[in-house]
């Protein structure tokens, strides 16, 4: 379970070593055990007054094209230094007038693929202790959680976060930076990296 504080010591990194003029505002940097995945907002094209819909929607997706093109080399070094950082693969995206586009994204086989917020719920109901894998976590999930998302797992994980913080006050805590506590992620049996 990713806690709180290395959510926000990610997202600080990130917005420290970003170059300024990569984005407007960095408006989402999102964690889990496979993938930080980090959105910027970039300026929405300028166009006359009464421009129609479709041309909106064209200047918009040659926007988001053309910062995906000038900044890939840019965007490409900060993604290797935070993937040997943090152990975890690096996906883009941008918003602009409106619209949201993710350049590249990780879809990590379970029984399924499954994009990140979706992997979330299932490592959450593991480390809750409510399922003993992803597979047990996906079918509890088709039949109960999808009424109970916002509600129950936002307490949930308001819960394992103090349970971390009571474990971090224990006989043998010791000081843990962000890229050793976030590879301790469930305790469902599957292989992780070790930090050496």
């Amino acid at each position: 379970m990713i806690t709180a504080e290395q959510r926000e010591q990610v997202r600080g990194w990130f917005a420290g070593r970003l170059p300024d003029d990569l984005f407007e505002s960095l408006t989402e940097v999102t964690v889990d055990r496979e993938e930080i995945t980090v959105v910027g907002r970039v300026p929405e094209p300028r166009l006359a007054e009464g421009a129609s819909s479709a041309e909106r929607e064209a200047a918009v997706k040659a926007r988001v094209q053309e910062f995906r093109e000038r900044t890939r080399d840019d965007r490409v070094a900060v993604a290797r230094e935070a993937e040997h950082r943090f152990r975890r693969k690096v996906s883009w995206g941008v918003e602009c007038g409106g619209e949201r586009a993710l350049f590249t994204h990780v879809a990590a086989p379970v029984m399924t693929r499954l994009r990140q917020p979706e992997r979330q719920v299932l490592d959450t109901l593991i480390a809750g202790g409510v399922a003993r894998s992803r597979s047990d976590a996906l079918a509890w999930c088709v039949r109960l959680v999808q009424r109970h998302t916002d509600d129950w797992l936002t307490e949930l994980r308001d819960s394992l976060e103090h349970v971390e913080r009571v474990r971090a006050q224990g006989p043998d805590a010791g000081p843990r930076d962000a890229a050793a506590a976030g590879t301790e992620a469930a305790q469902d049996g599957s292989p992780r990296e070790r930090e050496e």
